[in-house]
């Protein structure tokens, strides 16, 4: 019980900070069936069930189109906690992978499954949707950002879509990503592996082994970065 309490508090205080959840809204949850996803999904339907402000949860899997992508542990997850299931098919992957073979297919993959979540979440007549990056996802995306675009950028707590009228909070932000592994052993969590034949041969995944390097040396390397990005005030953070 420690971590889903641990983390429950770090999302709520999340939640608070960054005024992510009101009263009345329907929240799409962007499943993956990833460890990070997955993590989000059980904790919002815990919160659900003490929080004031009373919420609707949707769960949406964007399928790629691509190799072997079995979802029967994410319909049986929903199904033991009560959540909506919808899974949206799509040829994403065969488009960027097979068509248009793209050498640098991240961005561009993201931005096409981004889409497709927005409508299928306006589809589901949700106001919001919540996606499971961590604090690990944001120290990394900033450098990224830094030393491959040369701008200090990452992930917004809260970010409005005007032409989509959407809301897109990040209630994991707070939590570690060694957090998420430890509550998806201890509660023995079924994950399901992307089907994307890159992944986990990517620029993300150099930075990730860059700082876990670093960490070697001074330990609360990563907790001074996230200290940094709070007090700059960039992107919608503020300490």
């Amino acid at each position: 019980m420690f971590y889903i309490k641990r983390i429950l508090g770090q999302v709520r205080r999340a939640i608070q900070d960054y005024n992510m959840i009101k009263e009345g809204d329907r929240i799409a949850v962007g499943v993956s069936g990833g460890k990070d996803s997955l993590t989000l999904l059980v904790a919002l339907r815990r919160l659900q069930e003490f929080y004031p402000e009373k919420f609707h949860l949707e769960a949406i899997t964007i399928t790629m189109g691509i190799g072997e992508f079995d979802l029967t542990p994410v319909r049986e997850l929903c199904k033991s906690i009560g959540v909506n299931y919808t899974i949206e098919e799509t040829l994403i992957g065969k488009i960027i992978f097979e068509e248009r073979q793209e050498k640098n297919p991240c961005s561009l993959c993201a931005n096409m499954k981004r889409g497709a979540l927005h409508n299928i979440t306006k589809a589901l007549e949700c106001n919001k949707i919540a996606l499971a990056h961590h604090r690990d996802d944001v120290i990394e995306t900033l450098l990224l950002s830094t030393f491959y675009e040369g701008r200090l950028h990452t992930f917004s707590p809260v970010t409005y879509l005007d032409r989509k009228d959407i809301h897109m909070i990040r209630p994991l932000i707070y939590t570690e990503e060694k957090e998420v592994k430890a509550f998806i052993k201890e509660y023995g969590i079924k994950t399901v592996k992307s089907p994307c034949h890159i992944d986990g041969y990517t620029k993300r995944e150099d930075i990730k082994n860059m700082l876990k390097e670093m960490t070697k040396e001074k330990r609360d390397i990563k907790s001074n970065i996230f200290g940094a990005i709070k007090r700059s005030g960039i992107d919608g953070w503020k300490e």
